[in-house]
């Protein structure tokens, strides 16, 4: 059995081509596998970045809240009290 040389000619050419292409390929996945590592990364940093900054923000918020909570009158009125037993 004989085969048409173009025939093999065609097939010998379309594998030349698929093997030539593969290590383009690979390298394009690769690039785009890191490219988008890269952005998950960036993308959990903001995250984490934003949720210090609710900490930050929550713990701030607490400590004002504590520090209006005192209560005030009292306050002044044991500072008047030291500053007459001191002043007499």
């Amino acid at each position: 059995m004989t085969v048409n040389a173009g025939i093999l000619e065609a097939v010998t050419s379309t594998n030349v081509k698929v093997v030539a292409e593969a290590p383009a390929m690979a390298m394009g996945t690769l690039y785009q596998t890191l490219a988008h590592s890269t952005g998950i990364l960036l993308e959990n940093s903001v995250t984490g970045s934003r949720n210090a900054d609710m900490v930050g923000l929550a713990a701030a918020n607490q400590g004002i809240m504590q520090i209006y909570s005192v209560d005030t009158i009292t306050d002044a009125v044991s500072v008047a009290q030291i500053i007459a037993a001191n002043a007499g």
